[in-house]
């Protein structure tokens, strides 16, 4: 199904009766900076190699043959014939109402497919009803029930899918149509499919348009606290962007993709950063000041993605520069007094160190001077010079005894 062009929203209720003034300002402040347009955009790498998020798993595989219904108890849990256990694990089920023309007109993946929708709950309910949903088939733009049964869709076929909610909407549910953990009846009829289009002759408003479909499914994938997701939807959005053209664009196209990209790489970093991918967070936070470097969101994941990989003499002074842009943000504030702290409590701990590693531990409170020093404890410059007088008495008793 199509998502909302919302941005991604991140964080938790306000507990009733606790929160202060100036953390519910903080709080605010928070939600812009891993929201919204702050959110924007993750897909990892924004164009070269872009560190390809692609360690993302792909949907699962289909096209293998449907696996038998296990038994239990002895008995088969046998599937009426005409339902086909799409996965094997009973969570997705297809039925055929009306054949298709055959096999050889399924669509493939990539290819932009249009099916007509009818979406149910389990008491019959209504939720969703699409004439012409026009989609990418395997780019994970509509529901993964979706993604996975059409290409099982001959053309002409009306299919009834039952789908687990963990293909669906899961634990989330969808305000306010769909609970949490909703198991949906999908009616589909395959429409059309056809080869996506050439992005190097796509439009300035053409690629703009594409591009923000996936990134506000990247939104919703965010929404739904699924990183993995939403990582795979930027970075198609980041690969639209960056695709060469055949096509002149104006100048103020040019600026919408820029911001658009800016928007995606954005928000990829605050996916990497939930699944603890610092590596790749620090780059497209990277990429991102590399176009505004006074891009307030990226500086502040940037000096948050240092300070967890400890680097907190790094992070300080970028999150000062953000401070700076924007002084009254309590997030920052909040964030840079967390940092100096631990900063100097990494300093006190290395110069602790260091002074052990010399043999000369700090002992603070101790006094100057103690009475019952053991020997162990006379400068070594006095042991030096005693042991030199020593042998000099030593050499002279030997010239004396030999003048003898």
């Amino acid at each position: 199904m199509a998502s909302s062009g919302e941005e991604p929203r991140s964080g938790s209720p306000n507990r009733a009766g606790t929160d202060t003034g100036t953390e519910a300002s903080a709080a605010a402040d928070a939600a812009q900076l891993d929201t919204a347009e702050d959110f924007e955009v993750l897909e990892e790498e924004e164009e070269e190699e872009e560190e390809d998020l692609s360690e993302l798993p792909p949907l699962e595989d289909v096209s293998r043959a449907p696996v038998p219904a296990q038994q239990s108890g002895g008995e088969a849990a046998e599937e009426p014939p005409d339902w086909v256990d799409v996965l094997g694990s009973g969570l997705l089920r297809k039925k055929t109402l009306v054949a298709g023309q055959g096999v050889a007109t399924r669509p493939r993946k990539g290819q932009e497919v249009t099916i007509r929708l009818k979406a149910s709950l389990e008491d019959g309910r209504v939720v969703e009803e699409e004439p012409s949903l026009t989609f990418t088939l395997g780019d994970c733009d509509v529901l993964q029930a979706l993604d996975l049964c059409v290409q099982l869709l001959e053309m002409g076929e009306t299919a009834l899918i039952v789908s687990d909610p963990k293909y669906c909407y899961g634990a989330q549910g969808r305000s306010p149509d769909v609970p949490p953990n909703a198991t949906l009846t999908l009616e589909v009829e395959l429409l059309g499919a056809r080869d996506a289009p050439d992005l190097e002759l796509l439009s300035g408003q053409e690629k703009l348009e594409l591009a923000n479909r996936k990134r506000e499914r990247g939104n919703f994938f965010y929404q739904q606290a699924d990183y993995v997701l939403a990582i795979n939807s930027y970075d198609i959005a980041l690969k639209i962007l960056s695709s060469s053209s055949k096509v002149d664009f104006s100048p103020e196209e040019e600026a919408e993709l820029l911001e658009v990209k800016v928007k995606c790489l954005n928000n990829l970093a605050a996916s990497q950063l939930k699944l603890d991918h610092y590596e790749a967070a620090l780059k497209s936070c990277n990429l991102v000041l590399e176009h505004q470097p006074g891009n307030i969101k990226a500086l502040f994941r940037k000096g948050k993605v240092l300070a967890q990989q400890g680097e907190y003499r790094e992070a300080i002074p970028i999150l000062k520069a953000a401070l700076k842009l924007e002084p009254s943000n309590k997030t920052i504030h909040t964030e840079l007094s967390k940092l100096v702290k631990k900063h100097a409590d990494q300093k006190h701990v290395e110069t602790e160190m260091y002074r052990k590693m010399l043999g000369n531990p700090s002992t603070p409170g101790a006094p100057g001077k103690c009475k019952d020093k053991v020997p162990w404890s006379i400068p070594w410059k006095w042991l030096f010079g005693a042991t030199a007088i020593a042998l000099g008495g030593v050499a002279l008793s030997v010239v004396i005894a030999a003048r003898n």
